[in-house]
């Protein structure tokens, strides 16, 4: 396949993913351009179904073209918001999230990654990353976007930091996106 030093097209409308993405790709030499897109999503409780249809429903898509979705599962919260991350970021965002888990001790969660990508026989192939973590009882600063200043990455370091206290380089290294991305560029360089 070897598609290592050619172009492939990132189907997303966020630059903060955008930049993600293109900097863990331009790691492995595989260079990413965005074509803009709003994306169409499927109300599913199946992050791979949700991926494929919006991969699918894109109109005069170039060939070696992907996109990603990403959701938080909180387990005692019995898995949500899941799939419907984006529209719980958007409506009751952190804060509300830090609420729901007011007095709940258990604040295990796993932030997941789906990538669909479609090569140019019209394949889509599917890869996927997880990083479990835990919800920190507040929100904190530094670098990030939308869940990253409450999301606790669990490593071998014993990390307690959250990604956006992490920054940019090193939240990309320890990523569920990273770890999705990780699959795509190996199978992308065979």
């Amino acid at each position: 396949m070897k598609l290592v030093n050619r172009i492939l097209y990132f189907a997303t409308g966020n630059e903060h993913k955008y930049r993600e993405v293109a900097s863990i790709l331009n790691e492995a030499n595989i260079k990413v351009e965005k074509f803009l897109v709003d994306r169409i999503e499927i109300q599913d409780n199946d992050p791979v179904k949700i991926a494929k249809f919006s991969l699918e429903m894109i109109k005069d898509a170039p060939t070696r073209i992907f996109n990603e979705d990403s959701g938080l599962n909180i387990k005692s919260l019995e898995g949500f918001p899941g799939p419907y991350s984006s529209y719980v970021y958007k409506t009751i965002g952190n804060e509300g999230i830090i609420a729901l888990l007011d007095r709940k001790s258990n604040r295990e969660a796993v932030f997941y990654s789906i990538i669909a990508y479609k090569d140019e026989n019209d394949k889509i192939h599917i890869f996927s990353g997880e990083t479990k973590g835990l919800i920190s009882e507040k929100i904190t600063g530094g670098e990030g976007w939308g869940f990253d200043p409450i999301f606790i990455p669990i490593n071998e370091e014993g990390n307690k930091l959250t990604y956006s206290e992490l920054g940019f380089k090193l939240k990309n290294t320890l990523s569920h996106r990273s770890k999705s991305l990780e699959k795509f560029s190996k199978f992308l360089s065979r």
